[in-house]
């Protein structure tokens, strides 16, 4: 039997709605829209850029009970957003972005990229194709980023994740020891 999926977005109203990826996802019925951060579900998973712990294959079983919520707001004020987010917080690991508007960029993922990098590290893959198909370039996120998305959706827990994460970036001279 398929997981219903409990899929939330906060909108902070910070970018043209006609370019919004989480607005369209609300459009197609594929995530719920959530008008205050107060509304946020108690146990949902939520993505953070500025959580401490990174998201695992582990957080399925908080996602399966709580769902999964992706906060859309602009780069520029996310900080301030999220000092505001109470609840379950992870950070996504380092993955590239295939969105038009931050192709190539590393971590600048907008929220249908986030939601389906989430999904697909907590092995809910045709889940995270399904949302990804909606866009010209969606499954393109995918074919980026590959081989991290395999890698992570086989580690361990948040540890492992970091792990593969500074070997990779290590590997592809990305990353820097300070």
């Amino acid at each position: 039997m398929m997981e219903k999926m409990k899929l939330y977005l906060y909108n902070a109203k910070q970018c043209a709605p006609h370019l919004c990826t989480g607005l369209r996802l609300v459009r197609y019925g594929k995530v719920r829209l959530i008008r205050r951060l107060s509304e946020i579900p108690r146990g949902s998973v939520i993505l953070d850029p500025f959580a401490l712990k990174a998201l695992s294959p582990q957080d399925s079983k908080y996602i399966a009970k709580g769902g999964l919520t992706v906060i859309d707001c602009s780069w520029n004020l996310a900080e301030e957003i999220f000092k505001r987010v109470r609840g379950i917080r992870r950070a996504l690991p380092y993955l590239i972005a295939a969105n038009p508007i931050n192709y190539g960029k590393p971590t600048k993922l907008s929220s249908a990229e986030a939601l389906a990098a989430a999904l697909y590290i907590t092995n809910r893959k045709e889940k995270a194709r399904e949302i990804l198909s909606l866009f010209k370039w969606g499954l393109n996120f995918i074919r980026l980023n590959e081989n991290l998305l395999e890698d992570y959706s086989k580690a361990a827990d948040s540890a492992d994740i970091i792990r593969i994460q500074k070997q990779y970036m290590f590997e592809e001279g990305k990353y820097w020891d300070t």
